[in-house]
């Protein structure tokens, strides 16, 4: 069955569906019937919205069918790469600003999308047997809940539309994007490194102490906290841990309450959590927890758990003697920059009199190189990523230098050594399908800005 989702023609209808983000499905079965009881206890907020643990589990079923609409046979392998869970909180952001927006799926469009699905027809029809077989045994799902599926898709279809249509390309973008994706240029430069001007510095004790007390604000700790928590492999067991907790709470010992009770430690909101990874769920919800109280159950990768807030650290600077290391370091990275711009500068003005980078590198301690040939957004071995330098490059004549580039290595001035200009002809004659891929590439990344502008609301 999933085989028939490798078809090449078909993966490319299949595709540029995905790539709006939304998967319209399919054929009709009692609509409107899919819509289903959440009392169940909540697993989050959205909005100020309790979710019940079957509204997210309806979204996250959606969510898996999508995937495996993405990647047919491929998915078992796949899956355990892709966070189908924070996929499903974003389903839910988006279908709360629909119902915002008062965007609606009727009937028709429904039954119209779902007839003209190809992988559900037999020689250019809709087959109804194919249809039941794929949803049995491909999509798991029953029918009702999979045309509820199917009328949100197409909502969400809509909000994407609604929130893109203002973006285009002018033709001087399609040719800049098209040269960056083609043209082909190598450099010659002279840099300024950070770390050659660090292992110069040795900074007295008393030196870093004023250093950190000119810049306390640099070495602030944010807030953090520290949890324990249950995690557990179903639903099942977490509500039957939930029911003990009530009796026992998360401070008796494990074997009074049957559970292994974990401390995670201090973290801040920004590093992943001792024991349990990188969860924007659970990171998003210890802000509004108070100490002492318990989290409702939460869902993220394969495991449940239910948390407890043990200790709160509110933001605040460290004493000096706790961090000296740090203190150095930071002493280090500012100094070495301060000596490095300094003597790049000098070679700058030195390169007015003279385009020599040899000699003027060799005249001001610095070093002098160039590079074999590279596209935007390349790695250029012993330099860094490419993007600042094709860019400066890409203004510059020939025979002229670049103004200073700063990069997290040190400070750099290019020149053209060689380029591979743009094929007008060849330009002309792809254009178009580059432009439709790069104009869906922006929607694309101005949908993304707009689920995370979105998303920050809703917390």
């Amino acid at each position: 069955m999933l085989k028939i989702l490798r078809n090449k023609k078909l993966a490319k209808k299949v595709w540029i569906i995905l790539a709006i983000i939304i998967v319209p499905a399919f054929t009709l079965w009692g609509i409107g019937g899919a819509l289903r009881s959440q009392r169940e206890g909540s697993v989050g907020k959205v909005g100020g919205r309790n979710i019940s643990l079957l509204e997210f589990q309806d979204c996250l079923a959606a969510v898996r069918v999508q995937a495996i609409m993405q990647f047919g046979e491929n998915y078992s392998e796949i899956k355990r790469y892709l966070n189908l869970e924070s996929q499903a909180w974003d389903r839910l952001i988006l279908l709360g600003e629909a119902k915002k927006r008062k965007i609606t799926a009727n009937d028709g469009e429904v039954i119209e999308s779902i007839e003209g699905y190809p992988f559900f027809q037999r020689k250019g029809r809709f087959d109804k047997k194919i249809y039941e077989e794929m949803l049995q045994y491909v999509f798991r799902i029953q029918p009702r809940i999979f045309e509820e599926q199917t009328r949100q898709n197409l909502i969400l279809s809509k909000l994407y539309k609604q929130a893109t249509d203002n973006v285009g390309i002018s033709e001087e973008e399609l040719k800049e994007e098209y040269g960056k994706a083609n043209e082909e240029i190598s450099i010659s430069y002279i840099v300024s490194s950070l770390a050659e001007f660090a292992k110069t510095l040795n900074p007295s004790q008393q030196e870093l102490k004023d250093y950190f007390n000119k810049n306390p604000i640099k070495f602030k700790q944010p807030l953090s906290f520290n949890l324990e928590y249950v995690a557990l492999d179903s639903q099942d067991k977490i509500k039957q841990a939930l029911s003990k907790l009530k009796r026992h709470g998360l401070n008796k010992p494990p074997k009074e309450a049957g559970l292994t009770v974990k401390e995670t430690g201090y973290f801040s909101q920004a590093d992943p959590i001792p024991g349990i990874g990188w969860s924007p769920e659970i990171s998003g919800l210890i802000s509004n927890l108070k100490v002492g109280e318990v989290s409702p159950p939460i869902h993220t990768d394969k495991l449940y758990y239910l948390l407890k807030l043990k200790e709160r650290k509110e933001a605040f600077i460290p004493d000096f003697a706790n961090i000296k290391d740090k203190v150095k370091e930071g002493f280090l990275k500012e100094k070495s920059a301060e000596l490095a711009k300094g003597k790049i500068e000098e070679a700058h003005l030195r390169l007015k009199s003279s385009n020599d980078f040899k000699r003027i590198a060799k005249e001001t301690g610095l070093k002098s190189d160039s590079t074999g040939s590279f596209k935007f957004g390349s790695y250029i071995e012993g330099v860094g990523v490419s993007d600042n330098f094709w860019t400066a490059a890409s203004n510059l004549k020939e025979g002229s230098f670049s103004g200073i580039i700063e990069m997290p290595s040190g400070f750099y001035i290019i020149k053209i050594k060689s380029s591979l200009s743009l094929d007008a002809k060849k330009f002309e004659s792809e254009k178009q399908d580059f432009g439709q891929k790069l104009l869906l590439q922006k929607k694309q990344e101005s949908f993304s800005k707009f689920t995370e502008g979105l998303k920050i609301k809703a917390r």
